[in-house]
């Protein structure tokens, strides 16, 4: 059965990888599974055909024969249990990297998006300078947290995993932002997601929809 995942017919991004949809091709081009790719408008997105895919009207989404699902997390983890390449062998590894999937996406992310929200959509608030600074102060603390705990280790736990795939994805959105610039274990784990070939091949697959020259992503 092909694999079909939904995209930005333009990504608001500027093709930079960090629209959603960037993770599930990371995740599938790690397991070598083709897919195919179907962009949606805006407006597409917002009407019924999408929303019987994604109830909230967003993307990405992914179609197996009669298997439809939404969010990231879901549909990496569905790609990870059920191919090669993302989850470790061993029955506690494999819960620990799922336990870093739900980090990065319930710890880490909010304020991130928090952060990005504000300088994006707050820039002329009244309370904006005044709300900067403690944002900002809510990301570092996670950081903080989160490069303690990496130390001088190359990934989160022993190998490559669905978890680092996902933190990875997550501390990309930081890096215009300078933050990233405190923790040197931290860019250098960013540094090495950016790396792998399967990311590489992922970015360049949306960085080329941008680009208005779409190409196949499947291997």
């Amino acid at each position: 059965m092909s694999i079909i995942i939904t995209a930005f017919e333009r990504s608001p991004d500027g093709g930079q990888g960090l629209a959603r949809d960037t993770r599930v091709r990371w995740a599938l081009e790690e397991v070598g599974r083709p897919y195919e790719v179907r962009l949606v408008s805006l407006r597409a997105m917002k009407e019924p055909a999408h929303r019987a895919l994604h109830p909230f009207g967003q993307i990405p989404t992914y179609e197996e024969g009669d298997l439809a699902l939404f969010e990231t997390g879901a549909i990496v983890l569905h790609v990870a249990e059920r191919h090669a390449g993302l989850l470790p062998d061993d029955a506690n590894a494999q819960a620990r990297a799922i336990t870093w999937m739900f980090a990065a996406l319930n710890t880490v992310e909010p304020p991130i998006l928090e952060l990005g929200t504000i300088r994006l959509l707050e820039r002329d608030k009244t309370w904006y300078e005044e709300r900067l600074p403690v944002v900002e102060d809510r990301v570092r603390d996670r950081l903080g947290q989160l490069s303690g705990r990496l130390g001088d280790a190359d990934w989160l736990d022993g190998a490559f995993s669905a978890g680092d795939l996902m933190m990875v994805s997550v501390l990309l959105r930081l890096k215009s932002s300078g933050l990233l610039d405190g923790y040197p274990n931290l860019a250098a784990y960013v540094a090495r997601g950016e790396a792998r070939p399967a990311y590489k091949r992922a970015f360049a697959a949306q960085l080329a929809v941008y680009a208005g020259k779409p190409r196949s992503a499947s291997m």
